[in-house]
């Protein structure tokens, strides 16, 4: 039961740090006003990693459009997850060998953890954040986060607006975003 705790709470946390991360990069990725929220939150939540590593990573890099720097603190939050979930179950279990002679075959398995977290908040972000656009688009269509959430979910949409016709003047291809994401998960999972 402890473990099962821990665990949750491990994952609530990193689930939040991580999709800060992603939202951070998707955000300035779409040139969307970090100065609002939840921009604001976003960049109080991970300064205290991405500001670091935009030190560490090259110029170039650092000056693309793509914030290389909020990604690679989301992969690297993710493989922290991954680590500190083996040794939250390692160490409950007695079943921990001595850090000093880790075992190498449990770096791409640590690896593997790492990227299927960072695929699974992506793929859970997007399906919130698309779920929540379409209820504020039947809800309240003019209100500020209706046009925040237009543009955040945009990209994902437009290519899938371009292949499925609206079927009698409503828009299906959300629906079928949502079932794509969806499916994703489950392929994950």
């Amino acid at each position: 039961m402890l473990i099962r705790i821990l665990a949750f709470l491990l994952e609530t946390l990193f689930f939040v740090l991580i999709g800060a991360a992603l939202l951070r990069a998707w955000m300035n990725y779409l040139r969307i006003n970090m100065r609002a929220q939840p921009g604001y939150f976003v960049m109080a939540v991970t300064d205290w990693i991405v500001k670091p590593l935009r030190r560490v990573l090259p110029q170039a890099v650092a000056q693309s459009r793509v914030d290389w720097a909020s990604l690679l603190a989301a992969f690297v939050l993710s493989l922290v997850y991954a680590l500190l979930g083996a040794l939250l179950i390692g160490v409950l279990s007695g079943e921990l060998p001595g850090l000093p002679g880790l075992n190498p075959m449990l770096l791409p398995a640590l690896f593997f953890a790492g990227l299927k977290m960072l695929l699974r908040v992506a793929l859970q972000a997007a399906f919130v954040a698309v779920l929540a656009f379409v209820i504020i688009s039947w809800v309240q269509p003019g209100s500020p986060i209706y046009s925040l959430l237009g543009r955040l979910t945009e990209p994902l949409l437009a290519p899938l607006r371009r292949v499925i016709p609206a079927l009698g003047g409503v828009d299906l291809s959300a629906l079928v975003l949502l079932l794509l994401l969806q499916i994703g998960l489950m392929v994950l999972g």
